[in-house]
């Protein structure tokens, strides 16, 4: 059997930056154990595999260890393909997943994700957390990640936390966030519980930095960064009870799987 395979730099107007998923079209599902094996194979924060259905396509998305319930950037780059390469005509492409209905659709030149909106609650700062970071965040929230505030743009930038502490934690990752002089505020991500010491750029993540921010800010359309070594920019906006996020993505590969 041979499957097509695609590598998409997600968030990226260029090759080498943004966050680089592997997008692999089916015609029929395969076993849950296969396609983890070939995201394992592939190492990439996430291959997303997805199969046609009768009002748009189903999508599931894998890390090298885990299936995970939702990703932005590997549903980015999975549209990419449909609409550059498999030749989806309409404006928008409905993804239905574990996590609901999503969309896609071209805006401005860029993909814009149509993703329901994650409210953080506030919570407890767990210890371990501010042990892993050196330096207790301002306020920590939680919803399915921790999202830890911080008042220090260098101090976002330039932390190196202890992996082996994060991974401890209960939760899926670790976000990192503050105000920014550049954006409207600057991010990074931290899963290693799912084999992700640090996540280039996370659509996910901003399901929750939307509306924290949002609400911080007082505006509902933002500009913002993940500061990552391969970093990417988004376009924010908040919606009712969904997030838009969009960004650009630039095909990478293109290439077989033989099984």
């Amino acid at each position: 059997m041979e499957l097509d395979l695609y590598q998409v730099d997600a968030f990226s107007s260029q090759t080498f930056s943004g966050n680089p998923a592997a997008v692999c079209p089916l015609d029929n599902w395969l076993s849950d154990e296969l396609m983890q094996k070939i995201a394992q194979e592939n190492n990439l924060a996430e291959t997303a595999f997805f199969v046609k259905e009768e009002s748009g396509y189903y999508i599931r998305w894998f890390t090298p260890t885990k299936e995970v319930n939702l990703c932005g950037h590997a549903t980015l780059a999975s549209a990419f393909i449909l609409f550059e390469k498999l030749g989806h005509s309409n404006h928008t492409i409905h993804f239905q997943c574990k996590s609901g209905a999503l969309s896609v659709k071209k805006e401005h030149g860029l993909l814009q994700l149509n993703f329901p909106s994650q409210n953080p609650q506030l919570c407890e700062t767990p210890q371990a957390l501010i042990d892993a970071f050196g330096k207790a965040p301002l306020a920590c929230f939680e919803n399915e990640d921790y999202l830890a505030v911080y008042d220090d743009e260098t101090f976002i930038k330039n932390v190196d936390p202890n992996m082996a502490l994060l991974e401890a934690l209960d939760l899926r990752g670790v976000i990192i966030t503050s105000q920014s002089d550049q954006y409207d505020f600057i991010n990074r991500v931290f899963a290693p519980k799912y084999g992700i010491n640090e996540d280039p750029v996370t659509g996910s993540a901003f399901t929750k930095l939307i509306p924290y921010w949002a609400k911080e800010l007082s505006k509902s359309t933002l500009k913002a960064k993940q500061v990552s070594k391969r970093g990417g920019e988004v376009n924010c906006e908040l919606a009712h009870d969904r997030v838009l996020i969009s960004g650009a993505c630039t095909l990478y590969m293109v290439a077989k799987i033989y099984l």
